[in-house]
């Protein structure tokens, strides 16, 4: 993974958004030495999307099997 200043990216912009687009490479932008944001192709966000979904599932699955609570015994217990 390349690093380059954020200076540098503003003047190469299109040029960076070539580079991750035809040729797969992943950029990391930053400012005195600190990592800002980083230059993906949209395949790695899609990927990381559907990676999200899948952990937010398996949370739900798990929880449903969760004993719950009314309503109105959380309210009374929170002076509602």
């Amino acid at each position: 993974m390349v690093t380059i200043p954020i200076s540098q990216a503003r003047e190469h912009l299109s040029d960076l958004g070539n580079r991750v687009s035809l040729r797969g490479e992943r950029i990391v932008v930053e400012r005195r030495g600190k990592n800002l944001f980083a230059l993906v192709p949209v395949e790695d966000v899609e990927f990381m999307e559907r990676l999200e979904d899948k952990i937010d599932l398996e949370a739900i699955r798990a929880a449903k099997d969760e004993p719950t609570i009314p309503w109105e015994k959380v309210k009374k217990n929170l002076g509602l």
